[in-house]
């Protein structure tokens, strides 16, 4: 794929294969790919934690007692100005042309959300960090590894899934993979073989017109 296939290929994976496993080359080739991302004064401030077979299983086992605990999670809520964007993902992402769970369909909700603390049955899942001494500067240099991490596992024909909502339960996420500390949890990353058979994977969320979100300046000369 060219570059521009590749970035456009990518998109959020929401059902696996569970049992098809994903070859440790491959990811390695990832990772080594994704080390070529720009940083601050170079200091590559990633760090990341990959998981598969029974320690995915630990986490995500972990992860959906203390969700069915009633814990409450420590992801801030969105600003106002930002929750229409939230609502028309969830419209898409439960309606008709995605996971189709009626509105009433309680149980259903549930099971839907549960399945985000499984990793959407993803056999290889991923929990990205960063040095809670550093700076908004440093997060974003992880966050350019990470894209340049998912854009390599989309050109070997990966799927995954960036998941915010792992991050709310931070302790039992360090407690369970042994992450230190002086780490901050940002999020954690489904990774493995799509399930072409589920609509969902069908899902391609709108984006904003490039006009609305930047301002560009020229002087007539």
């Amino acid at each position: 794929m060219s570059i521009d296939e590749v970035i456009v290929a990518r998109h959020s994976t929401r059902r696996f294969l569970s049992d098809k496993p994903v070859p440790k080359d491959v990811i390695q080739r990832a990772l080594q790919l994704a080390t070529h991302a720009p940083s601050n004064s170079n200091i590559q401030p990633w760090r990341l934690y990959l998981l598969s077979g029974a320690a995915a299983d630990r986490l995500k086992r972990a992860l959906v007692a203390e969700v069915n605990s009633g814990a409450i999670s420590q992801v801030p809520p969105l600003p106002e100005a930002f929750k229409h964007f939230n609502s028309e993902v969830g419209k898409q992402l439960y309606g008709a042309d995605g996971l189709n769970i009626p509105r009433d369909d309680v149980q259903g909700h549930q099971a839907a959300v549960l399945r985000n603390y499984e990793f959407y049955g993803a056999p290889t899942t991923a929990i990205v960090c960063i040095d809670n001494a550093l700076t908004k500067a440093d997060a974003l240099s992880v966050g350019m590894y990470l894209q340049t991490f998912l854009l390599a596992l989309t050109e070997a024909g990966l799927g995954s899934c960036v998941e915010i909502s792992v991050s709310g339960y931070p302790e039992i996420i360090r407690k369970t993979v042994g992450i230190p500390a002086e780490l901050d949890i940002i999020c954690g990353v489904a990774i493995g073989y799509e399930d072409e058979t589920m609509k969902v994977n069908k899902l391609r969320m709108e984006r904003v017109a490039v006009e609305e979100t930047t301002v560009i300046l020229e002087d007539n000369v």
